[in-house]
């Protein structure tokens, strides 16, 4: 499902602050065993022709008085390489969907009945990069498809380091721990599931924890995806709406 041409660098979405991290000047600490779970799940995912999962997400957030909020949301996705995607996700914010066919990517806000269709580029990898650096637009997990992740994890952590095996809903998982002076990223990869991500969870140091937290459920590697899964038909007296791209 990867695509050759992709750029080295982690998505400013979703998990996925990672750049705004920075470098820092310690001393690293790099395990090799971690480097290689890492990599184990990255090419699996990398092989993968179609994928379908769900995936229910925590997000802290601060109010106007500057207490945790913790927002809830979850997404049910399906990929099929190189170009068609959809998702949908219902949370806090209402509910939306995504569609994208190689072609043509559509928003669609089911609260307010009224979409947006935008040429986009012939590739997930492609069409993700440029709808969220013109629109950020935000897709579910986008990270873990992109295969620089390993390298990206490396760029942007002082340490790496297996912590050793977990259980997360039943499920026993390798434990991954990275950090540098602003970030701390934890992910656990199941082992019965074929070494896909089962669970990852982002704390921002020094803004009081603030945490990003997110659970991957009911893995389907391959499966048969209809073409028409991924064209958006608009609802009845659905509206067409302009965006504008950023500043």
């Amino acid at each position: 499902m990867y695509i050759k041409s992709m750029k080295n660098y982690l998505l400013t979405f979703v998990i996925l602050a990672i750049p705004f991290f920075g470098q820092s000047q310690a001393v690293r600490k790099i395990d090799s065993a971690a480097v290689y779970l890492l990599d184990r799940m990255a090419d699996i995912i990398g092989e993968l022709e179609a994928v379908n999962f769900v995936l229910e997400t925590a997000t802290d957030r601060l109010d106007d008085k500057q207490k945790i909020e913790t927002h809830y949301s979850v997404s049910q996705v399906s990929m099929e390489g190189p170009d068609k995607m959809v998702f949908q996700t219902k949370g806090d914010k209402g509910k939306q969907g995504f569609w994208y066919d190689g072609s043509y990517a559509t928003y669609y806000s089911f609260d307010e009945n009224n979409y947006v269709t935008l040429k986009a580029p012939g590739n997930i990898i492609s069409m993700i990069d440029s709808l969220h650096t013109k629109f950020d637009f935000q897709f579910p997990a986008a990270d873990f498809f992109y295969p620089s992740f390993t390298d990206d994890i490396l760029q942007s952590f002082d340490t790496l380091e297996y912590m050793g095996s977990a259980i997360v809903d039943g499920e026993d998982c390798s434990y991954i721990r990275a950090t540098n002076e602003s970030m701390q990223f934890q992910l656990w990869i199941s082992h019965s599931n074929w070494n896909m991500p089962k669970r990852f969870i982002l704390i921002q140091k020094g803004k009081q924890n603030l945490r990003f937290e997110s659970v991957f459920k009911s893995w389907e590697l391959n499966p048969e995806i209809p073409n028409t899964v991924f064209e958006f038909l608009p609802p009845t007296n659905a509206r067409l709406i302009d965006i504008m791209e950023k500043s």
